[in-house]
């Protein structure tokens, strides 16, 4: 069984329903089990400062899919809610990263993993933290350690009602 963390993330067609029905989507799919996620997380955008705030979130699961497998699988719900890529980093309806995919290093021409900018981004760092505290990165520090040398403070946990 493989240990999946992934990121979510949504600016576009009110981004906090597109984040609770991907997270759905995930969660009744027949081969993702022990499904998780952290709190979600109000974030300003990584690079064109011109779109909306992002809703951000870490999920947990595990699966029997390979790592291409559950890239398809997140990239065909990413599909179901017209996720369009118009430019590098620019607005999305829905984008889900595969963050850590076991403890594996994956180069492939369609899957870099652990995701190559994660231990920069505070909206990856600060939602990884909610479910996995200790967990090694593979910069040799938990989560909680690296989470101190990032800059959440834009970061703003969403209360939901």
């Amino acid at each position: 069984m493989n240990h999946v963390y992934i990121g979510l993330g949504s600016n576009l067609d009110n981004p906090l329903a597109q984040l609770k029905s991907a997270l759905e989507d995930l969660q009744k799919h027949s081969d993702i089990h022990n499904f998780t996620c952290s709190s979600l997380y109000s974030s300003k955008p990584v690079g064109p400062q011109d779109q909306p705030d992002y809703i951000n979130a870490v999920a947990y699961f595990n699966t029997e899919l390979d790592g291409i497998a559950t890239l398809d699988l997140l990239q065909s719900i990413e599909q179901a809610h017209r996720r369009i890529r118009e430019r590098h980093w620019g607005p999305r309806t829905l984008d889900l990263d595969i963050l850590l995919f076991n403890q594996d290093a994956i180069e492939l021409p369609r899957l870099t993993v652990p995701h190559p900018f994660m231990l920069e981004r505070g909206f990856v760092i600060r939602p990884l933290l909610d479910l996995a505290p200790e967990l090694l990165l593979h910069n040799g520090k938990t989560v909680a350690e690296h989470v101190s040398q990032l800059d959440t403070s834009d970061l703003v946990a969403i209360k939901e009602a």
